[in-house]
């Protein structure tokens, strides 16, 4: 064989190892993220080729899959209660992306995750039977909120204080995931919802941080205790009214101008939700301290998951002592979810012990089997000790029973709250919101329900806006339905 034969042969050779090491790179590398694209039909085919799992409240699923009448996507997702239940769902689409459950938990509802396969399926490559998704969603909390909530835009999530299991998730307006299921219609529906100024698709409980208002004033009461600038809830505050915010000539009311604030106790403060006592308590903490608490709480957290990504409640930094006095009353940066208040109560309610919130109880295989036990690995901290919480717990009574949170009174339970009307757009020219955070304890059974309402626009006259006017009323009705 002469040279020049020798050398086409190894050129040769090697365009044909080349072209085997390009086979294998597309093959197995470039194919698998090809198959895992999202505009990959295949994959749509394939995760709707069969029924999917469930998402399960009170032993009832709460989804279903229905069998189309055309196409390559033999089955398309349904929901009972579709409204009722969407800000816990989320929605499986066979044109969108899956949201909140159905995304979090879409492997093992469609029957790929790993944990799912059997021998025989791993033998046969068949796709494994669906597992399912049991929440701790409480039915009849979930109705009362949604039903109290009503046409109000806002949101209310209800905790188990003991046990951290999340008993309501409602936002408001709500949506039919139904509507976003099918191909042929989804597009229609997802202009429909995302053109609407009420922002339908928002999960408000979870993902909707906004000023807390008076409700924040717990947090600073409880980090006053904590660094014993005051030993009692009884203990006189040394608070100037009017209160001038430091470095300014703007005084700092409160709304309710013949209130007893002047020097007013915690216990008073919170009462008459006083708001010369709290700007001035935080400047005495400073905003570090106060922030050490707000954290403490779950505040500036940006991986609470539960097991929804929630949006982190924030406490500010690089204030100047105006601004600090500002945000002991909830208002300059302070910015907080519903599930975030209601993580506040439920400390409170629970001996100052915070245990971590979570709306999913177990996954569990097709037939049942639990694969992953999330009550069993709930995890609780201890935020302000038992004494300040018992403390704090008799303020909050009193607020209920005396004085700015009457509405939240219930028959046989022992209800501690406190509301806040939060400033909203420049110089308070917008509709406030209305916030209500509060704890019930059965007078009977000794159950427990930490809940946090939040309503952000209503039909109510300005004058009319308020926590115990509008969102009392709300938390009221959630906690009657958990305490039952």
């Amino acid at each position: 064989m002469n040279k020049t034969i020798r050398r086409a042969s190894v050129f040769a050779l090697l365009l044909v190892l080349a072209l085997l090491v390009r086979a294998t790179w597309v093959q197995f590398y470039e194919g698998r993220a090809l198959a895992d694209d999202k505009d990959n039909r295949r994959n749509a085919i394939t995760t709707y080729a069969d029924p999917l799992g469930n998402i399960v409240v009170a032993g009832e699923a709460i989804t279903g899959s229905a069998r189309t009448k055309d196409g390559d996507l033999r089955y398309r997702r349904t929901y009972t209660d579709g409204e009722l239940y969407a800000a816990v769902t989320g929605y499986a689409s066979q044109s969108y992306a899956p949201t909140q459950l159905e995304g979090i938990y879409q492997d093992l509802l469609n029957g790929t995750d790993d944990r799912l396969r059997t021998v025989l399926d791993t033998v046969t490559d068949k796709r494994a039977d669906p597992g399912n998704v049991i929440t701790t969603i409480d039915p009849a909390v979930q109705k009362a909120a949604y039903r109290a909530l009503g046409d109000n835009k806002g949101a209310a999530v209800a905790i188990d204080p003991k046990t951290g299991r999340i008993l309501a998730v409602v936002s408001t307006p709500s949506y039919d995931p139904s509507s976003l299921t099918d191909a042929n219609t989804a597009g229609t529906a997802w202009k429909k919802l995302t053109a609407d100024a009420d922002k339908p698709l928002t999960n408000r409980a979870l993902r909707q941080p906004l000023p807390p208002g008076s409700t924040f004033k717990l947090v600073v009461a409880a980090a006053a205790l904590e660094n014993g600038l005051y030993t009692s809830v009884d203990q006189h505050t040394d608070s100037p009214d009017p209160y001038t915010l430091p470095g300014t000539s703007t005084v700092l009311r409160n709304e309710n101008t013949s209130a007893p604030c002047a020097d007013a106790t915690i216990r008073v403060a919170l009462q008459y939700s006083c708001n010369n006592v709290f700007g001035h308590m935080a400047v005495q903490l400073g905003q570090d301290k106060v922030r050490a608490m707000a954290e403490k709480f779950g505040f500036d957290d940006d991986s609470q998951d539960v097991p929804v990504r929630a949006y982190a409640s924030v406490y500010p930094s690089g204030m100047d002592k105006a601004q600090t006095a500002l945000s002991g009353i909830g208002q300059f940066d302070v910015t907080a979810t519903p599930l975030q208040m209601a993580m506040v109560s439920a400390a409170i309610a629970n001996d100052g012990k915070l245990v971590s919130p979570h709306m999913v109880a177990q996954i569990t295989d097709g037939g049942g089997d639990v694969l992953k036990n999330y009550d069993d690995e709930a995890t609780g901290t201890q935020v302000v000790s038992s004494a300040t919480a018992r403390q704090l717990r008799s303020a909050m009574q009193t607020v209920v029973e005396q004085g700015t949170g009457t509405n939240a009174l219930i028959d046989g339970v022992t209800v501690g709250g406190k509301t806040g009307t939060a400033q909203h757009g420049e110089n308070n020219s917008k509709t406030p919101y209305a916030w209500f955070t509060s704890y019930g304890t059965s007078d009977s059974t000794g159950e427990e329900v930490a809940v946090a309402v939040m309503v952000e626009q209503s039909d109510a006259a300005r004058s009319e806006v308020s926590g115990n006017g509008l969102a009392a009323p709300v938390a009221r009705a959630m906690m009657k339905a958990a305490l039952k």
